[in-house]
């Protein structure tokens, strides 16, 4: 299958995926330079920052592609912006190596509302991946 070639519903997924990912980037933008005191060599604002640029990457990505790689990139950056924030909620990690400790045990509306954008967007990849299943599945049944 040509990966520019979709149907509607694969479309739409790829638009809120991408919607999602672009609001996971804006928030960390926002956010990145009051954490940029957070750390050394490696700061949590610059940690944002890389955050940002790989959901900006992964979200242009899906929209042009509807390949499994692609899906892939998008529901793993999900489920780790999700990780990263619930376990920087609720643990106490502490740094490990050069990464700053990012604990910070309180939720505010831009940190809720970035998760909840995240786990949206590894649902969707879920719901692609199905998706993918059942037409191959129907495929194989004929």
């Amino acid at each position: 299958m040509d990966p520019l070639r979709r149907s509607p519903l694969s479309l739409v997924l790829a638009v809120l995926t991408a919607a999602g990912l672009a609001y996971d980037a804006k928030v960390h933008l926002h956010l990145a330079k009051t954490y940029d005191p957070v750390g050394g060599s490696i700061t949590q604002g610059g940690l944002f920052r890389v955050e940002a640029v790989v959901a900006i990457l992964v979200a242009l990505a899906v929209l042009v592609s509807d390949r499994r790689l692609v899906w892939a990139a998008a529901g793993l950056t999900g489920v780790a912006g999700v990780a990263a924030v619930l376990l920087y909620r609720y643990v106490d990690v502490g740094s490990i190596g050069p990464i700053p400790n990012m604990y910070e045990p309180v939720w505010f509306g831009e940190k809720t509302h970035s998760a909840i954008a995240e786990g949206l967007v590894a649902v969707l990849w879920l719901v692609r991946e199905g998706l993918r299943l059942r037409r191959r599945a129907t495929a194989t049944a004929r």
